[in-house]
């Protein structure tokens, strides 16, 4: 079986989501129904939705399951800017640089469609949001209509400063959605000490099943729906309720927070040690447990991952590929690397079912995977460099 380093993609199943996710596929009746049989999955629904909750330190009625991550950044951006136009026109949005596509696309679909405007505030050498240049925004700007921002970067692992973005937001008025995607199951989130209005999860992240995720809305805030129909979820959030996938995503959520950090740091130190030139990026300290992000001069990353692969180790770039062109990241970008300095990106995470030996099956391989990378690199790049 190769080794499996891309767990911030997604991660296993969990062996007892998965014994939930079954038992529960026979639970007949639609949760909406009010004879015996529908509730019956409503039980199931309910006490499913409480167990996220407490995992995400926020009331029950808060939790509005969705299809997975990117519909609940979508009914969040979107959900709150739109209600966010109902007494006066609001239509900027204050966005990192370096985010998730689900909220990138969100956003250019706003600006594009419904006339928002986008102010992208800039992240350091380390991809983390400054606040000063927030802080002037809000300042400069009396038509903001919210600030949207990762709880940690997807791509380089970096914890942003979710409680001082609050702060200065409420200072203004002004609602914040967090995407917590891939924090969620990393590192602990109380919603209810953060001031949030809203944040995104998503089950499959942390051992749940692919389908099913959770826009957490606070009590307070307000959006539009997207998906109109029954308003099952507080006419929030329309359709038939998938009760045994939230049975499975609560019995993942419920798992406890492993200890990534020293596979993480023994798996950070052997890249070092077999390829001197890497170059981890991110926080070193302030970051994502389970995550590693390199970058290797004079590779490209897709070369990299294709070479690993065939060794038998998944990693990911954590870059685009569009129309077979590989792409620097546009993570790197925002902090400021240049597209040369950019490529040769890996990112490499571990999970529940990581191991040692699935570290040492990645560092035997890295170093020929670097050579013959770095040697194809420059070979690409030979005829160009020559018309230079």
């Amino acid at each position: 079986m190769s080794v499996y380093l891309d767990h911030a993609a997604t991660t296993p199943l969990h062996p007892a989501a998965l014994a939930a996710y079954t038992a529960a596929l026979g639970t007949v009746g639609n949760p909406s129904s009010i004879h015996s049989a529908g509730q019956g999955a409503k039980r199931l629904l309910e006490e499913s939705r409480e167990r996220v909750a407490a995992t995400l330190g926020c009331d029950p009625i808060e939790v509005v399951f969705t299809s997975g991550g990117t519909e609940s950044v979508n009914l969040g951006v979107k959900g709150l800017w739109w209600a966010r136009q109902s007494d006066r026109p609001r239509p900027r949005l204050l966005v990192p640089g370096g985010e998730h596509h689900a909220t990138v696309d969100t956003v250019e679909w706003l600006e594009r469609y419904e006339g928002a405007v986008v102010t992208t505030i800039p992240l350091d050498e380390l991809g983390r949001m400054r606040l000063d240049a927030l802080a002037a925004a809000l300042d400069e700007h009396d038509d903001v209509a919210l600030v949207t921002l990762l709880w940690a970067n997807n791509e380089v692992g970096t914890m942003q400063p979710v409680d001082e973005v609050v702060a200065l937001a409420a200072a203004h008025g002004v609602p914040v959605h967090c995407d917590a995607v891939a924090a969620y199951g990393q590192v602990p989130i109380d919603f209810r000490s953060t001031g949030l209005a809203a944040l995104s999860v998503s089950a499959h992240k942390i051992g749940g099943p692919i389908g099913i995720g959770a826009l957490v809305l606070a009590r307070s805030a307000t959006v539009v729906p997207l998906i109109h129909g029954g308003g099952q979820q507080r006419q929030v959030r329309s359709g038939t309720q998938d009760a045994p996938a939230a049975a499975a995503f609560a019995v993942a959520a419920e798992q406890p927070h492993q200890p990534y950090e020293p596979l993480r740091d023994r798996l950070v130190e052997g890249v070092r040690r077999a390829v001197p030139g890497a170059v981890l990026r991110g926080d070193p300290v302030d970051r994502l447990p389970g995550n590693a992000h390199f970058t290797f001069p004079g590779c490209e990353g897709d070369s990299l991952l294709f070479l690993l692969d065939a060794a038998g180790v998944a990693v990911s770039t954590g870059s685009a590929c569009q129309a077979g062109i590989p792409e620097p990241s546009h993570v790197l970008l925002s902090m400021g690397l240049t597209a040369e300095e950019a490529r040769g990106a890996l990112r490499m995470t571990v999970g529940h079912t990581s191991t040692d030996a699935d570290v040492d099956a990645l560092l035997a391989a890295l170093p020929e995977a670097v050579a013959r990378a770095t040697r194809a690199g420059y070979a690409d790049r030979a005829p160009a460099l020559g018309a230079r």
